[in-house]
């Protein structure tokens, strides 16, 4: 869609479509994206040269593709040279599974155009946003980050070059993926190079959050008058680890504070002027630090995923967790096929070439994460593969299990996210101490699984009964993981259980399409 249309426009429940140079040169009036894209799969909008040299023009993204899976949108020289009106993404692609945004020059020489991110991302997995010269050579262009980011599932942001050579910039994170799981975010010459009198603000940034990396390159370098507040930030009961390099370095008059901030953060080469520190964590510090439980357990732990095997027995009422599959609906491929394709990160640009995956784009980065994960070094005593076809995964259990096998599964997906109650309980194989091959699904181009062997587990068959009726809606599977000596400390079930690894086993459901192979009894 390429229009320079007069009139305000309202795109409610709409999808996928291009607006190239939509509203360039309006005068004042506004256009509303309202629950747009919602509950998609592979939602994906292109927004180039959008409102630029507009005059008063507001635009708002509300419930923008809420829902969807893997959306993408490309915001290219938004707002470009836009005088006044405002920008306003409000509930911007909520829970949504790799979503994938680029702000490249973004208002630049943009005179007053305030933007507002609220939340943005927020109960996302595996996400990416970039924001390449974003209000640069802009006058007055405000942005507001509130709870972006927020209980997201490894997000990550880029923002470089982020309010070169601005007048008065004013930019505040407030929330900025607070209670997340390992948030990655960098900062490359942001508000440097030039920058005037700009004033940044980072409010409870990544509080709460599990673990978290968060680079500063050459932040506010070479700025004049620049003004940045630390409040909070990363206030985690899991440290991250943060690096400020070449922070305020030839700066003048730049003014920069840290109040109640976390450890393992490193400075190099940051201004010895004008920089303070209050309150700062020190490592071996319990200032400032949190404790898990109660509402500062994580929710992208998910208290109810993880469970003690003491509750598997009749009568128990517990929560079950969302074990509806979120994957798209794809299929196996023949292994006369698989065997066939590049599957290796060796062999990444032939994979890429076979899927038609360009670079930096959302398919190239699907791509690349399940290679990664595929050729991530097992942990002690585990083995593992990722199969393509029905007949690699059949022989990938059998190498580890015998012949004499049987798969099982959560029959449906009725009680998810709700109260229920635990029916007959029985222990396959007895409830002997046992060995299982777990299945989960792979987000890739074709069904793909993630095979391992997971050694010293009890696999259990529980009926799930409705809590009023007593009536039986389910026959769930579980899997008692008893030595988990080998897992990280900073595992969402030891965040949600306690007290760490080896010393308590740790149990969870079966999900939708995933599976577990056990000897026959």
């Amino acid at each position: 869609m390429n229009s320079r249309q007069p009139k305000d426009s309202n795109f409610a429940v709409y999808d996928g479509k291009r607006f190239s140079a939509y509203g360039s040169g309006r005068v004042g009036g506004g256009d509303a994206f309202r629950n747009y894209s919602e509950n998609t799969n592979f939602a994906s909008s292109g927004f180039l040269k959008y409102s630029s040299a507009s005059t008063g023009h507001h635009e708002g993204f509300s419930s923008y593709a809420s829902d969807a899976n893997v959306a993408s949108s490309n915001f290219t020289s938004y707002a470009g040279s836009a005088t006044g009106g405002n920008g306003d993404f409000s509930t911007y692609m909520p829970r949504v599974n790799v979503p994938d945004l680029k702000f490249a020059s973004y208002s630049v020489n943009g005179n007053n155009h305030p933007m507002s991110f609220k939340g943005y991302v927020d109960d996302t997995n595996s996400g990416n946003q970039q924001f390449l010269n974003y209000a640069k050579n802009g006058n007055g262009v405000p942005v507001g980050f509130t709870s972006y980011g927020d209980t997201s599932n490894v997000i990550g942001s880029t923002f470089s070059h982020y309010g070169e050579l601005a007048n008065g910039a004013n930019d505040t994170f407030t929330a900025y993926t607070s209670n997340a799981n390992n948030p990655k975010n960098e900062f490359k010459a942001y508000g440097g190079s030039g920058g005037n009198g700009g004033s940044d603000s980072f409010l409870s940034y990544r509080d709460g959050a599990n673990s978290g990396v968060d680079t500063f390159l050459s932040y506010g370098r070479k700025s004049n008058s620049g003004k940045t507040s630390f409040v909070n930030y990363g206030n985690s009961f899991n440290p991250g680890s943060d690096s400020f390099r070449e922070y305020g370095k030839g700066s003048i008059g730049q003014s920069t504070g840290f109040k109640i901030y976390a450890l393992n953060s490193t400075f190099k080469e940051y201004s010895k002027t004008g920089v303070t520190f209050g309150q700062y964590t020190k490592p071996g510090s319990n200032k400032g630090s949190k404790k898990v439980g109660g509402s500062f357990a994580n929710k992208w732990s998910e208290p109810v995923k993880f469970f003690r095997e003491k509750m598997l027995k009749k009568g128990t009422i517990m929560m079950m967790p969302d074990i509806v599959d979120k994957m798209p609906i794809r299929s196996f491929l023949p292994r006369a096929i698989t065997s066939k394709l590049p599957f290796a990160t060796s062999k990444l640009f032939d994979v890429k070439k076979v899927f038609k995956a360009h670079d930096n784009f959302v398919l190239d980065r699907v791509l690349t994460n399940t290679l990664q994960e595929c050729e991530h070094a097992p942990s002690p005593g585990e083995t593992k593969q990722c199969v393509g076809s029905i007949e690699d995964m059949i022989d990938f259990a059998v190498s580890v299990l015998g012949h004499d096998i049987v798969v099982r599964t959560t029959e449906n997906v009725r009680g998810s996210k709700k109260e229920v109650m635990i029916g007959e309980v029985k222990g396959v194989n007895g409830g002997k101490l046992t060995k299982s091959v777990s299945c989960h699904q792979s987000l890739y181009p074709y069904l793909l699984y993630y095979c391992h062997a997971v050694p010293k587990v009890r696999v259990y068959v529980a009926e799930i009964l409705d809590v009023i009726s007593k009536v039986k809606i389910n026959n769930g599977v579980a899997i008692c993981h008893i030595d988990t000596s080998s897992w990280s400390p900073s595992h969402g079930a030891f965040m949600v259980l306690g007290p760490g690894p080896g010393q308590i086993e740790v149990c969870h459901w079966i999900f939708q399409n995933d599976m577990t192979w056990t000897t026959t009894d």
